[in-house]
């Protein structure tokens, strides 16, 4: 047997894989309706006309529907890149769309090049694409777990997620990286101490796969390949150095006690729908990786709302998604996954929904290595397919809570009627992730949620007004000659924001930028806008320094206080006041306070008091303690918030809340 698998290579595992011991590789590719696959193996520099031209042999290089072969160090020496063509059938009526023209990406390459004449246009046109196509990167021991690498951290009350896109977060020259790692993942690492003293403890990296190049793609939701890191994303532009680079900003972000999430897309790839470029899997498969409609093969599913979506009802692209992961995680170490339209995930053969037991679900939630992985899902796709809560079949993920944005942007807003539903936002969403006995949700799966890199972002909800958005701009449209006393509102409104966000039970999520308001200038959809649109303004950490400042210390006040943030509810230690009594749920409500009794954690009680009414108004305060006041978003930096131990006795039996304010007050000794 180990004869036969020397010459004729084996099945397992997917992809290129090198043996160490003689230095040989192995390759292997799933294609079930293909009649001949030919490997393609390329110089350094010679990109049109391949070094060497290997057929597959059938049945010697085929088991199954996997083809493969091994490669001796003679034969692929001087080679660093490869390819393949792949010949069957061209009959979209079937479902069928192979080209043995053109030259294929291997969809378990561990690192993509662009040669120079990389074309879209070429790849989209019939005939050859030899030249300019994508080429795989030979393995090399550098795909596999190194050794010794720094633990990674695993946050429980602390867990604060920072949304980032790396590209946008150091591009600007005042970002005070060096100019070469401006926009890299050696850029982010510049910038890990001031990470350390906001006081993030996880940042979720936008999508960081290989995706296409020069197609207004900015946000990168465009995946090409799932399993190698973005190559323009390293201060090399190479695959090998976005590898490299990828791996020491995970490791340094350990050593700082940061967990490193990915936002990944496996609902589609960039080869959209008809018409669409033939880069990889449509040329080797296209009926089995892409879920096509039932009544007419020819056409793509288009749940994803980019042209077709990834076929993960069928074992094989369900391997390659859960192979994937187990890659990013033991190979690259990252701590977890948002998984864009993940509602996908939970569509049928024929489209519908299955909201119980879809095998892809339950294939990463079961598997192994992805074990204590961080899983948060985007419950809703393109389709209509919103499954948020319990409608989402992963009974353990995470979920982004759109419920909390909405209501917290409504209520900040001013909108009234909405108390009774912020209750349960603050509660922890009990609506959507039950704590029943049968349900046992628990309040750190709703990912508590603003604004994302989806929409207005936060100092754009407070600059302008867009109804779709729930966002106000506080009087003034826009961000310029803005009047100083709309400017000064719309800090209030945002310290506001990131008081609701930091006192809710739950996962706080919020984006890069929003602590010292960078703008996108009202703009709700920037995924083409690779400019300073998106660019983060540091210059604003000292123009905003006060809010900044607010943000740092609320996140350090949710941190200190942990009854804040429990895997279960707040329960008896939780009460909900009015200004005078119980709360006022009616239409025109406006207001809300809430208790915390901090005595079942060891800690201070906790009394928040929230006005989104446009004028004063007086909150009677419990007589079970003497309070002391730690924040009140109407007061001026530093009086906005204080050290809980700086905070000063306030003696009284009421405390009045500023206009559109927030005030929280802990408990200095009971009586």
């Amino acid at each position: 047997m180990a004869d036969l698998e020397g010459t004729e290579g084996m099945p397992w595992p997917l992809g290129c894989s090198r043996n160490e011991a003689d230095q040989s590789c192995n390759f292997a590719l799933y294609s079930k309706h293909a009649t001949a696959v030919t490997l393609l193996l390329y110089r350094d520099g010679e990109f049109a006309t391949p070094l060497r031209v290997l057929p597959f042999s059938f049945p010697a290089n085929k088991t199954g529907r996997v083809w493969h072969m091994r490669a001796s160090p003679g034969v692929i020496a001087d080679a660093k890149y490869y390819a393949y063509q792949v010949d069957g059938p061209f009959d979209p009526g079937s479902g069928q769309r192979f080209d043995r023209d053109k030259i294929l990406l291997d969809p378990y390459a561990k690192g993509v090049f662009f040669p120079p004449a990389f074309s879209r246009d070429a790849a989209m046109a019939a005939g050859s694409n030899a030249g300019k196509a994508p080429l795989g990167l030979l393995a090399d021991g550098a795909t596999a777990p190194p050794p010794d690498r720094p633990p990674a951290p695993r946050h429980d009350h602390e867990l604060i997620i920072y949304e980032m896109h790396v590209r946008g977060f150091t591009r600007r020259a005042n970002s005070n990286v060096p100019e070469d790692q401006r926009g890299t993942f050696a850029g982010i690492v510049a910038k890990i101490p001031y990470l350390k003293e906001l006081g993030i403890t996880a940042v979720e990296l936008m999508p960081v796969h290989q995706f296409e190049p020069g197609t207004n793609n900015y946000w990168g939701y465009m995946t090409l390949n799932f399993f190698s890191p973005h190559a323009p994303y390293s201060v090399a532009g190479t695959p090998e150095g976005a590898l490299r680079e990828l791996r020491l900003l995970v490791d340094e972000m350990h050593k700082a006690g940061i967990e490193v999430l990915l936002d990944v897309v496996y609902n589609h790839t960039a080869e959209m729908g008809n018409g669409g470029p033939t880069y990889s899997f449509r040329g080797i498969d296209n009926s089995t990786y892409y879920a096509l409609s039932p009544t007419d093969f020819s056409s793509y599913m288009n749940f994803s709302g980019c042209g077709n979506d990834l076929r993960t009802a069928h074992p094989a692209p369900r391997l390659m998604v859960v192979d994937s992961l187990r890659y990013w995680t033991t190979s690259i170490g990252v701590d977890g996954f948002r998984f864009d339209l993940a509602s996908i995930f939970a569509r049928n053969e024929d489209g519908s929904l299955n909201s119980d037991d879809p095998p892809i679900v339950v294939e990463i939630s079961s598997d192994n290595d992805l074990a204590g992985v961080r899983l948060i899902a985007e419950p809703w796709d393109a389709g209509g397919g919103y499954l948020m809560g319990r409608a989402f079949p992963g009974r353990s993920w995470c979920q982004w809570n759109d419920h909390f944005r909405s209501t917290v942007r409504g209520f900040v807003k001013g909108d009234g009627g909405l108390v009774a539903d912020l209750m349960t936002r603050l509660y922890g969403s009990t609506d959507l992730l039950p704590d029943t006995l049968a349900d046992a949700d628990r309040r750190t799966q709703s990912i508590n949620f603003v604004d994302c890199h989806d929409g207005l972002n936060l100092c754009d909800l407070v600059s302008y007004t867009n109804d779709d958005q729930r966002s106000w701009g506080c009087g003034h449209e826009g961000t310029s000659n803005v009047p100083a006393e709309i400017a000064a509102l719309r800090k209030r409104q945002v310290k506001n924001f990131c008081c609701l966000l930091m006192l809710s039970n739950g996962t706080p999520m919020f984006v890069a930028g929003d602590e010292f308001m960078h703008t996108q200038n009202g703009n709700p959809n920037v995924y083409d806008q690779d400019n300073e649109t998106t660019w983060l303004d540091w210059d604003l950490t000292q123009t905003n320094a006060d809010v900044l400042r607010f943000f740092r210390m609320m996140i350090a006040f949710r941190k200190a206080h942990p009854l804040i943030a429990r895997s279960t509810g707040w329960g008896a230690d939780c009460s909900w006041h009015g200004t005078d009594g119980d709360p006022d749920l009616g239409s025109g409500s406006r207001s809300l306070a809430l208790h915390l009794r901090g005595a079942s954690t060891g800690g201070a009680d906790i009394f928040a008091m929230f006005n989104s009414y446009w004028e004063m108004l007086s909150f009677k305060l419990p007589a079970s303690s003497i309070w002391k006041r730690v924040v009140d978003t109407s007061l001026d930096s530093p009086n906005d918030i204080v050290e809980d131990a700086a905070a000063q006795p306030y003696v009284s039996t009421s405390y009045s809340v500023g206009l559109r304010s927030v005030a929280v007050l802990i408990s200095s000794a009971s009586t």
